[in-house]
């Protein structure tokens, strides 16, 4: 399925904006991009196994707010990174 990577995470990805991952639930899409891009996962996942704060997950346009959410290989998925300062 198709993944969308925000820039802050592209470094990862060897600055791709999109990229091919597979996995019947969000978890399992972590677990597969990170195999693909070593590290990837941490940066979204913490230590408790729950998604980091500042992290959204979006399927096919709509925010999901768990990692046991099911994908089907035609879905899109973005990762959305919120930003903060002053």
């Amino acid at each position: 399925m198709r993944v969308i990577i925000p820039s802050s995470l592209r470094s990862y990805t060897a600055e791709e904006s999109e990229v091919e991952a597979q996995g019947e639930t969000v978890a399992e899409l972590l677990k597969d991009l990170d195999r693909r891009y070593p590290g990837f996962r941490f940066r979204v996942i913490d230590e408790q196994d729950a998604l980091r704060p500042h992290i959204r997950v979006s399927v096919n346009r709509e925010i999901i707010s768990g990692l046991a959410a099911r994908l089907s290989p035609d879905d899109e998925v973005a990762l959305i990174q919120a930003y903060s300062g002053g």
